[in-house]
């Protein structure tokens, strides 16, 4: 009677696969893995932060083109606000505005007051 033995069937995945071209099996363990462990480390942070980067800018877009509508409404009633200050802070503006708590302009302009210089 023959032996029995059991073989795994290995699945074709793309991993598998992709281990079997690159040879990572080899590369991971052997002596060159420390030389290109720094280097992936570095790079698995620069790709983590250039994500964290990414969404941060999305996000902050997000918040800008929320709060436009809104600045764009307070800039309309600044600029009303602004040109209603300036008509009625006008002299013949303010004139008309206390006419009834009888305050009117002067007619006679100011004197001129000359001091002479004492030796």
């Amino acid at each position: 009677m023959g032996e029995n033995i059991y073989k795994p069937t290995k699945k074709n995945t793309l991993f598998g696969r992709l281990e079997k071209q690159l040879r990572l099996n080899n590369l991971l363990w052997g002596e060159l893995s420390t030389y290109y462990l720094y280097r992936l480390c570095y790079l698995f942070f620069l790709g983590l932060l250039y994500i964290w980067n990414a969404h941060y800018h999305e996000k902050m877009l997000y918040k800008i083109n929320q709060t436009e509508p809104i600045i764009d409404g307070l800039r309309v009633k600044y600029m009303g606000l602004q040109s209603s200050y300036m008509f009625n802070s006008k002299q013949s503006e303010v004139a008309k505005r206390v006419a009834p708590l009888g305050i009117y302009e002067s007619k006679v302009p100011p004197y001129k007051i000359k001091s002479t210089k004492s030796k």
